[in-house]
């Protein structure tokens, strides 16, 4: 099994093996994968810490031996900006990257209070389809990272991450760092926010932004219409 770790600040994955297809997430700074394809040009990887698959900028990459990764320690950043220093300069890193570290990481306690905190850390982070970073994000990637950095992994995708915790009976039961999920037409979960206090939600929307959430869905206040049809609310701590 041959590793390797993400060298820049964010690096595209890929559903093929070229710069102009689909990006389907994003690997970050330090983040580790398995390899299983190479071509040169473009590596097929296994990302560690959520199993999502896809091609990467070989470039982008580093490979590290058995031993070195067996041994590696990281700390997962919790700033919403940091920096690694490397031999050219320094490289502009976003929360959620993952630095070397001499001791076991840390986080920061996974109460609904501080997950509601992280979350608005990214208020105004302009969406990106398949982003998860500071310079651009979608929604569950938000929701990712938030847990991430709070010691949590939960999968990539909305309709994965609806899969987990316990459904809420009433929407007025949501406390700050539940989860709301929202579906399409066709019933299939397309959209997730995290709760904060008051029904108010946060979540990826043009950019990272807070709403009010009632029984029907999201209600935007600039649109001045429910944007989001309500599936349900889920406990996830």
């Amino acid at each position: 099994m041959v590793k390797a770790v993400c060298n820049v600040s964010v690096a595209p994955i890929r559903a093929e093996q070229s710069h102009q297809s689909e990006m389907v997430s994003q690997l970050l700074y330090g983040e580790s994968a398995e390899i299983l394809e190479s071509n040169g040009n473009f590596t097929r990887i296994r990302m560690d810490f959520d199993g999502y698959e896809g091609w990467a900028d070989s470039r982008q990459l580093a490979e590290i031996s058995d031993e070195v990764f067996s041994e590696r320690r990281t700390q997962v950043l919790t700033k919403t900006f940091g920096f690694d220093d490397l031999k050219d300069g320094k490289l502009l890193l976003s929360l959620g990257s993952e630095l070397k570290s001499d001791i076991n990481p840390v986080f920061e306690t996974a109460t609904g209070i501080n997950i509601a905190n992280a979350a608005k850390l990214f208020l105004n982070v302009p969406y990106l389809w398949s982003g998860r970073s500071f310079f651009g994000i979608d929604c569950s990637g938000l929701v990712q990272l938030v847990f991430k950095v709070h010691g949590i992994t939960l999968p990539r995708d909305a309709y994965q991450q609806a899969e987990k915790g316990r459904v809420l009976d009433f929407v007025e039961e949501s406390q700050p760092g539940d989860l709301a999920f929202f579906d399409d037409e066709e019933g299939r979960i397309t959209h997730v926010g995290i709760m904060l206090d008051d029904q108010r939600i946060i979540h990826a929307y043009g950019k990272v932004r807070i709403d009010t959430l009632d029984s029907s869905g999201i209600f935007n206040a600039d649109l001045k219409r429910h944007t989001h049809k309500l599936r349900f609310v889920k406990s996830i701590l």
